[in-house]
């Protein structure tokens, strides 16, 4: 295993890494960029990986013998953690003016990036438009988490913690374990080992869920009932099958499943912008109730009450799950979710239908215990030429349900 240490304040949690990887069976060996360096010693990683660690091309005694191009020649697997901003536009530019992008550029083995940086600049098109070329040359893409930053804020932008880094290694290793001779396996322990044995395994699976907020203006916004809790029982259903999951949440009080990258998102436009960011995936579900309107004027100021009435100028937002099911090249299977409180068959085949989707979820809301707000759900799934209902249950065990569906008809 290849470690390439970006220069972040991250960098401080590869050390505790490579000690992972290594308690996994792993041989790990250390690249470092010039920006690293200025967070952690070469020194502290060449003490726990066992190995000099490589920082710089124009070292005369590693280089006599191309040193750099046989360090690319030996990688089973390069792990980038953390993968900066900077860092991330260089790899997918295929920048090699220093050790670290020319070993990228060098090698063929399987690529994982761990971004880490200011949740601004990961949800910034130019990053998200990086983020895409490198998936869709097969690179694995691993966080970043949500939470409080180096800078005071919090969102996006924390690197994925150790343990989660490790466990998707295990699943990418064990996806290609079939056709990999044995001593080309990776030794980090299997996915398998932890029951992760579902139809999913090792699948890419985008899920967006909760919703969105449309300001008004400082104080107040435009929202919806949406808990969110469907999407994230699909999410945490499908890490426990083994499948790669990305959740772009709208503003929910829920806590991330275990295995999950999760991103945070607040309005409709944002979350566009993050869910096609995230593509290519093989399965897209999207449970989120987005916002069909948004404000055209947002206030700069609190608006003070004058006057009987208020009229609020509103747009339509852009259609994100018809956007999503165009991506024809990016996906195998798109999956749409419904919100009805009559005609439901009518309106869920209607919506099937002109955003071309593969298979849609049916609920009907505003009935006491189910739908919205509720620990518990029924739904019908409704594809071309078929249908099925699914009873009230919990939204843990439809969630099982829905994706054993999902499965079948990713395959039908």
């Amino acid at each position: 295993m290849l470690l390439c240490v970006g220069g972040g304040i991250a960098a401080y949690k590869a050390l505790e890494l490579v000690r992972r990887l290594r308690d996994a069976g792993a041989e790990v060996q250390v690249a470092m960029t010039a920006g690293a360096q200025q967070f952690v010693t070469p020194l502290s990683f060449q003490a726990l990986s066992g190995h000099l660690t490589r920082t710089t091309l124009w070292d005369s005694g590693a280089e006599q013998a191309m040193g750099h191009l046989e360090l690319a020649r030996w990688a089973e697997h390069i792990v980038v953690a953390p993968a900066t901003a900077d860092l991330l536009a260089r790899l997918a530019h295929g920048l090699a003016d220093d050790l670290v992008g020319t070993l990228c550029l060098a090698s063929t083995a399987p690529l994982t990036v761990c971004p880490a940086m200011n949740h601004r600049m990961w949800l910034h098109p130019a990053t998200q438009a990086n983020i895409a070329t490198l998936r869709q040359r097969g690179a694995q893409v691993v966080g970043p988490n949500d939470g409080p930053l180096a800078e005071g804020e919090s969102g996006p932008g924390r690197l994925a913690e150790p343990g989660q880094i490790v466990a998707a290694l295990a699943g990418r290793t064990d996806q290609g374990a079939a056709s990999a001779t044995p001593a080309a396996t990776t030794a980090v322990p299997s996915r398998s080992g932890t029951g992760a044995t579902g139809a999913l395994r090792c699948l890419r699976l985008l899920i967006s869920a909760g919703p969105t907020y449309e300001d008004l203006d400082p104080v107040r916004y435009l929202g919806n009932r949406s808990s969110g809790k469907m999407g994230y029982a699909l999410a945490a259903a499908a890490a426990r099958q083994g499948a790669e999951v990305v959740l772009v949440s709208g503003p929910v009080h829920l806590s991330t499943p275990d295995g999950v990258q999760r991103i945070d998102v607040r309005s409709a436009a944002q979350m566009r912008e993050a869910v096609l960011g995230a593509l290519p995936a093989d399965i897209y579900i999207g449970t989120a109730a987005v916002a069909d309107y948004t404000p055209k004027h947002v206030a700069a100021q609190k608006i003070k009450k004058s006057g009987e009435t208020l009229t609020l100028e509103l747009t339509r937002t852009p259609d994100i799950l018809a956007e999503v099911a165009a991506q024809t090249q990016a996906l195998k299977l798109v999956v749409g979710f419904a919100a009805e409180t009559h005609d439901i068959e009518r309106y869920a085949r209607g919506k099937l239908a002109d955003k071309h989707l593969d298979l849609i979820v049916a609920n009907r809301v505003g009935v006491a215990g189910n739908g919205f707000e509720s620990d518990q759900n029924a739904a019908t799934a409704y594809w071309q030429d078929g249908e099925r209902d699914f009873p009230a249950v919990s939204k843990t065990q439809l969630a099982e349900q829905l994706l054993d569906l999902i499965a079948q008809r990713l395959h039908a």
